[in-house]
């Protein structure tokens, strides 16, 4: 199938590209971005253009950030294209409601990934907590921004979530493994002074699950997290959900990486018609923003 991309800034340049090149299910048929490029590949810089040139390119995969993304999806749907949405599938819960009723009546496919719930790990970790009640969880999710958002000031603005825009990953993971549903019960925001998002988070969650997330994480990146079932089973994700141990027993690992895997998925959505728009992830962090508290932090700067 042929796919365009829209957005080549970082993730894409990194992730999407690499992962669409190796796989024989897709061409990457065109780009369109107001800066970006890969060679060799038609570019554009309006979605509408992109649509109008290309009645042949089937799926459309959004990597700009979540605030501007709604209108080129609903562009790429009213087209009658399948869409990809990367996460977070949208800047509010609403846009991503209305624009799944807007594939539903189009009759295209909408798929509202999560890639950390491709990683490596996380189906041994799933299978391993089946059928078992919760004892326990904690997540650690500290990294630093500076390394993996350079520059970029949008993950700082309203729609960014600052230290949950990669929290955000770790919740899709929970939400996916976990054995029963859990929700927020009390937390602590951290937002630099000069900023609107915030930069550390402190979360309660019912089943006592805890979580730490940190985005001014010095040396070595810290992205795991630990449960325990009411019959001792203990559980250890660590490399963001890539490794898992079962009491202490590493797992084996899927075949596929995150990326690679979120375009397998893709491309059997589109072959049975079926959309994929779990929203539980983005639910958690509506909840955060909502009931934690704020407290002032240093102005952060690049």
């Amino acid at each position: 199938m042929k796919v365009a991309l829209v957005g080549i800034g970082k993730i894409a340049v990194d992730q999407h590209v690499p992962s669409i090149g190796a796989s024989d299910e897709w061409e990457l048929a065109a780009t369109v971005s107001r800066s970006g490029t890969v060679d060799g590949v038609p570019s554009y810089t309006e979605i509408d253009t992109m649509l109008a040139e290309n009645p042949d390119i089937e799926v459309v995969s959004l990597c700009l950030p979540p605030v501007p993304r709604f209108d080129y999806a609903a562009a790429c749907i009213k087209a009658g294209r399948h869409v990809m949405l990367e996460k977070p599938p949208g800047a509010t819960l609403a846009e991503v409601h209305a624009l799944q009723a807007m594939a539903n009546d189009a009759g295209v496919v909408l798929f509202a990934t999560w890639h950390s719930r491709m990683a490596k790990g996380v189906a041994a970790a799933k299978a391993a907590l089946d059928g078992k009640i919760l004892e326990s969880a904690h997540i650690d999710w500290k990294e630093n921004v500076r390394k993996w958002h350079p520059g970029q000031d949008w993950v700082w603005e309203p729609g960014g979530m600052g230290v949950l825009d990669p929290g955000i990953n770790a919740l899709s993971i929970l939400t996916e493994i976990l054995p029963a549903p859990v929700h927020l019960r009390s937390g602590v925001l951290e937002v630099p002074a000069n900023r609107q998002t915030p930069v550390t988070a402190e979360l309660k969650f019912t089943g006592n699950v805890t979580a730490s997330f940190d985005w001014l994480k010095e040396g070595e990146q810290l992205w795991e997290m630990q449960l325990t079932a009411t019959d001792g089973t203990a559980v250890q994700l660590k490399d963001g959900g890539n490794r898992c141990l079962v009491d202490g027993e590493e797992q084996p690992e899927a075949q596929l990486g995150e990326y690679p895997g979120l375009y397998a998925r893709m491309a059997d959505l589109a072959r049975k018609g079926q959309s994929d728009v779990d929203l539980a992830p983005m639910v958690h962090v509506s909840d955060i923003m909502t009931l934690c508290e704020r407290e002032p932090a240093p102005a952060f700067e690049w």
